[in-house]
């Protein structure tokens, strides 16, 4: 009896021994989790979408202050068009000055090749918020690009 004890004993630690993580599984951080967005997108009209991504953007300001969006980007298919600026809808300012804009085109009707196909965006921003912007995040459908205001026109019309 007490030999078939231990053997029972010695085959359930052989068993559960094998259900232990390897010491590199057990010591891997978790990724950090990425900062929730605090603005909710704007209404769009039919037909539009975010472009699929944004390979640049800049801010620039013209004379009298007028702040100038530019990007540089793809669009899923040929014939995407009307390319253009959605700011996002704050409850309040962020925090770090950053304010998000989607990246939005017209999709083409009907069938179109399935080729990634540059797209530009160049539009000027009325009504920013000039006393808390520091930067713009643009946003597509598969990242994001922060574009900071330029150092020497940070005070615009000076």
């Amino acid at each position: 009896m007490r030999t078939l004890l231990m053997a029972v004993l010695l085959a359930g630690g052989v068993a559960l021994s094998g259900c232990e993580q390897s010491a590199s599984e057990a010591a891997a951080p978790p990724a950090p989790a990425k900062p929730k967005s605090l603005a909710r997108p704007a209404q769009m009209y039919a037909g539009q979408e975010q472009i699929l991504s944004i390979d640049k953007g800049e801010l620039e300001f013209e004379q009298g202050g007028k702040l100038i969006l530019k990007v540089e980007g793809k669009a899923p298919t040929a014939g995407w068009s009307d390319a253009a600026f959605l700011p996002r809808i704050y409850a309040a300012a962020p925090k770090d000055g950053i304010y998000e804009v989607d990246v939005i085109a017209t999709k083409p009707e009907g069938a179109a090749a399935q080729a990634v196909t540059p797209i530009e965006a160049e539009r000027a921003w009325t009504g920013y918020p000039k006393d808390r912007l520091k930067g713009v995040k643009f946003m597509s459908k598969t990242n994001e690009v922060v574009a900071m205001l330029p150092q020497a026109a940070s005070a615009p019309g000076s």
